[in-house]
């Protein structure tokens, strides 16, 4: 085909983002050197991509070293080799590992949003996604597809169909090099990392699947398997665009598109035949239900600059409003029903109500905290804990402090606080708590005393479970 060297394309082409392959470098042999580089950063700047959070996962079963009680199904294995991420699925594999890796991510994100799985292989990709369709919550047969080099037109239409922003089926594709870039899904809200990324501009790449702006898209998340954030710290990850590599018209023609070095995919599938085969081991009984993890979670402007909580939380949601001085002041407002209602509205009417609180808890990881934890957490860095770890926490405290059957009661509204949250509190909720412990008000009269009386230990008790001195 000619497409000719008009002086539009002449002018722009040098934002497209090539890689150092081949076939990428055959647009600077033809167009010549670019006139105009709009770098990441640039896009940045201008406010066209999201900022991210970064979920670093880690396992007890990253590293692998044979245990005679596990067993080699396929393959030779080396009883003395620490087996590491860069030979798991392309060396060894072990099917536990993946499935517990896949159920850990899947727990994690919003099963409805868009995420893209990045594995090590074609073959990788496809046990992923068997994975993810025997673990998924949706009953749609067409939730997870694989798309690489081997899945032809039915991969690519998978991928138009996906890139659909009005469409939420496929909800998630898992790949291995081919949608690292040319993907225009600005939907996407999560992207797993289940291999290594060698190649700073791969890692670019890939992060820039997820960085494109969409409505009611404020984020996107990172599921990091691999340790690839290390990146972040590499000072290629902010430079400028490497020069291309300079190469001559001829040398670009004689790069044919379908040679084995400008698709990884294809050059992988076709070393095969000739590489070892496969190890596979089959852990023994029970032993992927003592497999452990932890997971720490960091937040990075769009440029891979961290972020604090406090940073991340301002860029989306706006300015914090300050209206307490430091946190104990916030633990004795907080600590009072009233005092409380009128933080939560002077937080409504500077553009923090429930909604995004709520929205801000998500983001954390702190669902199952109180409102509080969140606040001390944005304006104190304070490490959340969990309702129930409160209530444990100070239950003896609060128990000290009342007797029998107001013991009895309060343990019924400590249960709701638990499963519902700081709102089974309020001064409001009182008399809806009275009704479904003891049927009437009237009963728990009986029970407890004057409405006077009740009223007192329920307010009371409350600056217990809110004492500066947490049990350890």
């Amino acid at each position: 085909m000619n497409y000719g060297k008009p002086p539009l394309i002449k002018k722009i082409h040098g934002a497209i983002a090539l890689q150092l392959f081949p076939l990428k470098i055959k647009a600077y042999a033809y167009f010549g050197e670019p006139v105009y580089i709009y770098a990441l950063k640039d896009g940045i700047n201008d406010g066209f991509l999201t900022p991210f959070k970064v979920r670093e996962i880690e396992t007890t079963l990253d590293e692998y070293i044979y245990s005679p009680d596990d067993d080699v199904i396929e393959g030779a294995i080396d009883d003395e080799k620490t087996y590491t991420e860069t030979d798991f699925n392309r060396i060894i594999e072990i099917e536990e590992r993946e499935r517990y890796r896949v159920q850990l991510f899947m727990e994690k994100i919003d099963q409805n949003q868009k995420t893209l799985v990045f594995c090590a292989n074609q073959d990788h990709a496809l046990a992923v996604r068997n994975l993810i369709n025997q673990i998924k919550i949706s009953n749609n047969p067409n939730y997870c597809h694989r798309v690489t080099a081997n899945d032809g037109k039915l991969g690519e239409q998978h991928l138009k169909t996906f890139q659909d922003n009005e469409k939420n089926i496929p909800t998630i594709l898992t790949t291995s090099q081919k949608l690292s870039t040319g993907v225009d899904a600005r939907n996407v809200r999560n992207i797993v990392l289940m291999r290594p990324i060698n190649y700073m501009i791969e890692f670019k790449q890939i992060i820039g699947r997820g960085t494109r702006l969409y409505d009611g898209k404020d984020y996107f998340t990172i599921y990091d398997f691999v340790k690839a954030y290390e990146h972040f710290n590499d000072p290629e990850w902010d430079g400028e665009p490497q020069e291309p590599v300079k190469v001559t018209n001829r040398k670009a023609r004689e790069l044919s598109p379908n040679t084995d070095d400008n698709n990884p995919e294809e050059r992988s599938e076709k070393t095969k035949n000739i590489t070892p085969k496969i190890i596979k081991v089959q852990l023994r009984d029970g032993k992927e239900r003592t497999i452990q993890h932890q997971i720490s979670t960091s937040f990075w402007s769009p440029d891979g600059k961290p972020m604090t909580a406090a940073e991340f939380i301002e860029k989306l949601f706006g300015e914090i409003p300050e209206l307490f001085k430091n946190e104990n002041e916030l633990r004795t407002i907080w600590s009072r029903p009233d005092t409380r209602k009128a933080l939560l509205e002077g937080l409504s009417e500077k553009g923090y109500d429930s909604e995004q609180l709520t929205q801000i808890s998500c983001l954390i990881n702190a669902e199952r905290s109180d409102l509080y934890d969140v606040l001390a957490y944005i304006a104190y860095a304070s490490v959340p804990i969990s309702r129930r770890e409160r209530v444990l926490a100070h239950k003896s405290l609060i128990f000290s402090k009342y007797v029998g059957k107001q013991q009895e009661f309060l343990n019924f509204v400590l249960d709701q606080y638990i499963k519902d949250g700081v709102e089974e509190l309020d001064r409001s909720k009182l008399p809806q708590l009275l009704e479904l412990k003891y049927h009437t008000v009237h009963d728990a009269i009986k029970e407890l005393g004057s409405v006077a009386n009740i009223s007192e230990v329920f307010i009371g008790f409350q600056q217990y479970l809110y004492s500066q001195d947490i049990a350890a």
